[in-house]
């Protein structure tokens, strides 16, 4: 049974009033948790898995994933946001463990390096590229930093959304953000110099 349409779902419904909707077959509700969501677990995916179709496939089966078992979405364990990030950072990293297990031929490598996006001779001789520079310089960082500095730094989210996404306290998030920064400025003022 579809109520596609009987209710106005804003700007102002809240994350559970959508849930709700969802879990009853309401395909409005559902648009609009989309909308709401899609750049935020897409950010998230893509600092996990440094691949932007990867990150698309991830976010999908995310909210695949979050549709399908909305109905048993329990506000007392964790907000809405929280259980959304934890599924799409789960399915992420999920997603990297398969990744490392596939046995890669060795002219795979050679094509990858000549494609990569990592530094080879020539770039760290000529070191002009900004972009190329903070890319090089993120890649160096742990991966834990280097998710919190996109999330706040591209994605705009605050140290207490991070620490909701990825189920950490606050002043884990906020260390994970600073850390990652000064790193990443000291890296690009030695690359500089």
């Amino acid at each position: 049974m579809r109520f596609s349409g009987t209710r106005g779902y804003g700007d102002d419904t809240s994350d559970e009033a959508l849930l709700a909707g969802i879990a009853l077959g309401d395909d409005r509700a559902g648009l609009v948790f989309v909308r709401r969501y899609q750049h935020r677990l897409f950010g998230l995916a893509i600092g996990i898995v440094g691949d932007p179709r990867l990150a698309e496939d991830v976010a999908q089966e995310a909210f695949i994933r979050i549709f399908r078992h909305a109905e048993v979405f329990d506000a007392r364990r964790a907000s809405v946001a929280a259980w959304a990030f934890t599924i799409t950072r789960n399915l992420a990293i999920d997603v990297l463990r398969v990744r490392r297990d596939v046995p890669t031929d060795p002219h795979d490598l050679v094509f990858g390096a000549l494609t990569s996006n990592q530094r080879g001779p020539d770039e760290a001789a000529v070191g002009t590229d900004v972009l190329g520079r903070v890319r090089i310089a993120l890649a160096d960082l742990p991966i834990d930093q280097r998710r919190a500095v996109l999330l706040a730094a591209v994605y705009g989210r605050s140290a207490s959304e991070i620490a909701d996404a990825e189920s950490i306290p606050l002043g884990t998030a906020k260390g994970r953000i600073r850390l990652g920064m000064a790193k990443l400025r000291e890296a690009l003022e030695v690359e500089a110099r």
